[in-house]
């Protein structure tokens, strides 16, 4: 056998069996997935009929604290009652609707709009705000309210660990629950006229 066939064979083979030996390694390496986000973003969305569609975006926070562990109280307690909240988590609700709907009777024009809450124990005021794309309600002004709904708030039996906004399935209101806490906002496409 040539000295120099030999010598490129062994080169070769070298070559070779260092590839396949760091293949493996290659192959194990481990990307982990993105962190859940401790507040996810949800949607909710509804036809109301053939030229009304609404849509709600908006963060969903837990009762469990993420950072602890622990159960928290939310209402009077992390969202105190009687202020300004950003219905949510993170960055202010959103509601979009193609058609003029009515929220609790008042008349709201198509558009989209940031939403926000003030919680009391027995009612909740719904505020829609015309400020759009807000983180929490920081800089919440109320000079851009377009309408303010009082809307009651009952105490469920049942526990709701995420905070939820949805529609009822016959898509004439809107739930908002979370703990023991839920508010009914009746929504429907606005009246001719």
């Amino acid at each position: 056998m040539n000295h120099r066939f030999a010598s490129h064979l062994s080169l070769s083979a070298l070559a070779a069996l260092l590839f396949f030996a760091a293949t493996p390694a290659l192959a194990q390496k481990s990307i982990p997935p993105a962190k859940a986000p401790v507040s996810p973003f949800e949607m909710t969305a509804k036809k109301l009929n053939d030229t009304t569609y609404v849509k709600v975006t908006y963060n969903s926070p837990r009762i469990q604290d993420p950072k602890t562990g622990q159960k928290r109280v939310i209402f009077g307690k992390l969202v105190p009652y009687g202020e300004v909240w950003r219905l949510g988590a993170n960055a202010a609700t959103e509601l979009t609707t193609t058609g003029d709907i009515e929220l609790a009777g008042k008349r709201l024009p198509a558009g989209t709009y940031a939403l926000f809450a003030i919680p009391q124990a027995d009612k909740w005021t719904l505020i829609v705000n015309k400020d759009v794309g807000q983180w929490g309600a920081y800089k919440y002004n109320k000079d851009n309210d377009v309408l303010r709904v009082d809307v009651p708030a009952k105490k469920t039996a049942d526990t709701y660990e995420a905070f939820t906004i949805a529609f009822d399935e016959k898509g004439t209101a809107l739930n908002l629950t979370w703990e023991n806490t839920q508010v009914t906002v009746p929504v429907s496409p606005a009246k001719k006229g």
